[in-house]
């Protein structure tokens, strides 16, 4: 009886743990993490322009016809080189005849000092002299007018001739004074003088203002002048971009304006030359949000020398880094069961053999990546996809994963279809 026993309940113990393998087996085999410590970084990719501190369109100041253009596009020029210079025939015979003109005033102004003063010296010493003699006729003329010699009438004329020379002699002395440096006809000579000199240096100017100069060291952009073409002011001849540090510009959507910082440091690369990575660093963020775009503008300064190959306007890709762990617990968002708003969220994970649901709190987020603060450690297997329920038996195989690249089996993506579209999503937000 003892030996029957025994014999059932091997049989029993055979049959449970046949029972228990077939369970096992049954059980799903599911993609799981091993949560390991690694560097986990954010970026932002987005397009940007080549600006220039400043960009200048150039033209004259006065009409006429180009006889030359100095410069062509490309061309880099230092301040005050000639650009283009205009016919200028008529400009400088204007400017002999204000030159005449100016000379002109100055001869009178010396002849007024010189002769003419000598001449009016002259002029009032023979006043003098006449006034005298009438003077002394006038009283001759009395005494025999008073004796009866001569005739009243004959006192008249004297009378007469004694009034014009006190005349003339008035006018002599006027003329002196007019002749003196705070005389009349100096002044008036004097402003004639400044009317040339400011017509000489109108006419220098219009002379001047027919050579078109660089403002400052410049690239030459654009030209839209030919020899021989009639211009006009306002009209731009040739567009400059002013020397001075290479910058970036981009716009860069609005609801990632929490993530961005002035310092951030950014990879650089232009579609035509892929080869040539350079780095750039957040100069500046814009203090107003474009309302049209629904962006923000970053510009970015150079680390270095801008590469040769940087053009005005070129159009580049941004990789900006807006954070960095060297050391974190990331797991894919594909694993993310629940999410709330306050950075809570749960995963599934497997120990001793089934599902367990575990809540964590969430950091840094990135496309693809989550950075788990509280709830998981290292070593924790976490499980990716399926369907399975909490408290289920499962098989775990364990995949490899890094942040910024998917959990992979086989080389076929896990978490490949949520960052693709991610990636999607960020492309359509930044061409906004």
């Amino acid at each position: 009886m003892k030996r029957r026993w025994l014999w059932v309940a091997g049989v029993l113990a055979l049959i449970a743990l046949a029972l228990l393998g077939w369970l096992t087996l049954r059980a799903p085999r599911l993609d799981a993490l091993e949560l390991r410590p690694a560097p986990l970084l954010r970026t932002l990719q987005f397009s940007a322009r080549v600006a220039t501190l400043s960009r200048v369109d150039v033209g004259s100041t006065v009409t006429g016809r180009v006889a030359q253009v100095l410069v062509s596009e490309g061309a880099q020029v230092r301040k005050g080189e000639l650009l283009v210079r205009l016919e200028s025939d008529e400009l400088r015979a204007a400017l002999a005849q204000a030159v005449a003109a100016e000379q002109q005033a100055a001869a009178r102004i010396a002849g007024l000092r010189s002769s003419g003063r000598s001449s009016a010296k002259a002029g009032l010493a023979q006043a003098d002299s006449t006034l005298k003699a009438a003077q002394a006729e006038l009283a001759r003329t009395q005494q025999l007018v008073a004796q009866g010699f001569v005739s009243a009438s004959r006192l008249d004329d004297v009378q007469r001739a004694v009034e014009v020379a006190s005349a003339q002699q008035a006018a002599a002395r006027a003329q002196i004074q007019a002749n003196a440096d705070a005389g009349t006809d100096v002044v008036q000579a004097q402003a004639l003088l400044a009317l040339g000199r400011a017509a000489t240096q109108a006419a220098q100017a219009r002379l001047v203002q027919a050579a078109v100069s660089a403002p400052a060291d410049a690239r030459v952009l654009s030209r839209q002048v030919e020899p021989g073409q009639i211009v006009q002011p306002g009209k731009a001849l040739l567009s400059l971009a002013l020397a001075g540090p290479t910058q970036l510009s981009a716009q860069v959507d609005e609801r990632f304006l929490d993530q961005l910082q002035v310092g951030q440091q950014a990879a650089v690369l232009a579609d035509a030359f892929a080869g040539q990575r350079f780095a750039a660093r957040v100069m500046s963020i814009a203090p107003a949000v474009d309302a049209q775009r629904g962006a923000i503008e970053l510009k970015f300064a150079l680390e270095q020398q801008p590469p040769a190959f940087l053009r005005e306007d070129m159009t580049l890709s941004v990789e900006l880094e807006t954070a960095r762990r060297e050391q974190a617990l990331a797991l894919p968002l594909s694993a993310l069961r629940t999410q709330a708003g306050d950075g809570s969220a749960t995963v599934l994970v497997a120990r001793d053999g089934r599902a367990q649901v575990q809540a964590v709190r969430l950091g840094l987020r990135t496309l693809d990546a989550a950075e788990v603060l509280q709830g998981l450690s290292a070593g924790d297997l976490v499980l990716l996809g399926g369907q399975v329920k909490a408290g289920s038996r499962v098989r775990t195989q364990t995949v490899p994963w890094q942040p910024g690249k998917s959990a992979t089996r086989g080389g076929t993506g896990v978490a490949g279809v949520q960052g693709a579209e991610a990636g999607s999503a960020l492309t359509n937000a930044m061409g906004r």
